[in-house]
């Protein structure tokens, strides 16, 4: 559902290039029948019913909050014999929901109809702080986050496009989407006549964090890092300044060594810091531009960019995967 979405758009694309061999059929945002574009050719989709269901093994969820409670609505009531995929957290407190976040964890198809991936900014810290956690015990940790407009789909890359050009034409902005100039610009929130709210969005990624947090193995807690999430004028991917104090002084190409994993590419400091352009398309985190606090010895910087749907995307492939494993 939302095949016609960047998230949708990008979630077929993903399957398709792993070469899951899987029939994919379209649904509009809402669910219901709408037309849409297929290879520069309009056509119809047709509206997700209950007799269609049987013909799915799983629907995946990623349009608008009213296609996501029909596809909920309409699961529960076939018993939960389909599985629901929620790409987009609309369902998250919903009682059967969990929350699931590859490949940090082991994805568990069995414990639920209803799976709700992750907000990708909460799976790439969890993923960077376990990481970490591993070489030394930490103590505090403060990340800044920055949104990019991508995160608000088409109508949110569309505005921020349309008050680009206008600004450099000394046009009037459009405003629907963040009801405030982003462009050339950083929010801290939202006008007040904006659709979504920012700090929404923030609660969420708190709430994905803790949850895998509180779920994660091993000797070593982490306590939950202070966060601030802002709105960049950037159409695509995730960039994330974060700052962890440790028990003990730490060292740059230790800390480097330890975050290296086959999710995360770390970058030295003689190579070109990782930035949301080149994350573009590509799979996993890029973290560097790693320096020690110069007032506590124990803390350092770390910088750390992510596709947001391409994170997202994989995350899904990756149930999808396990869903097969496990049922053969």
């Amino acid at each position: 559902m939302g095949g016609e979405t960047l998230l949708g758009r990008e979630i077929q694309d993903v399957l398709q290039n792993r070469g899951t061999g899987a029939s994919i059929t379209e649904y509009a945002s809402s669910g219901e029948g709408n037309f849409s574009e297929q290879e520069g050719e309009a056509v119809y989709l047709e509206p997700l019913e209950a007799r269609t269901l049987q013909d799915h093994r799983a629907i995946l969820i990623a349009g608008s909050p009213e296609g996501a409670q029909k596809a909920y609505t309409l699961a529960k009531g076939a018993g939960g014999d389909s599985l629901v995929i929620d790409c987009t957290g609309y369902l998250e407190n919903e009682p059967e929901a969990r929350i699931v976040a590859p490949p940090i964890e082991e994805v568990d198809s069995q414990g639920s109809w209803l799976l709700v991936v992750a907000h990708p900014a909460a799976s790439a810290l969890a993923l960077a702080l376990t990481r970490l956690s591993g070489y030394r015990s930490i103590r505090q940790s403060v990340a800044h986050i920055f949104e990019p407009a991508s995160e608000r789909g088409k109508r949110g890359v569309s505005e921020l496009h349309q008050q680009t050009t206008s600004l450099l034409s000394f046009k009037s902005l459009e405003q629907h989407v963040f009801d405030a100039q982003l462009s050339f610009n950083l929010l801290s929130q939202y006008g007040e006549e904006a659709p979504y709210a920012l700090s929404t969005a923030e609660q969420r990624i708190e709430r994905n964090l803790a949850t895998i947090l509180s779920r994660r193995g091993g000797e070593r807690s982490i306590s939950m890092p202070s966060l601030r999430l802002i709105q960049a004028p950037v159409f695509h991917g995730y960039s994330i300044s974060a700052w962890v104090e440790f028990e003990s002084n730490v060292n740059p190409v230790e800390l480097g060594e330890a975050l290296a994993s086959a999710q995360i590419e770390v970058r030295g400091q003689k190579e070109e810091a990782p930035h949301g352009v080149g994350a573009a398309s590509q799979s996993g985190l890029t973290a560097g531009d790693i320096r020690i606090d110069r007032n506590n010895a124990r803390a350092a910087w770390f910088w750390i960019v992510g596709d947001n749907l391409r994170l997202t995307a994989d995350a899904v492939a990756d149930v999808l995967a396990a869903m097969g494993a496990e049922r053969g």
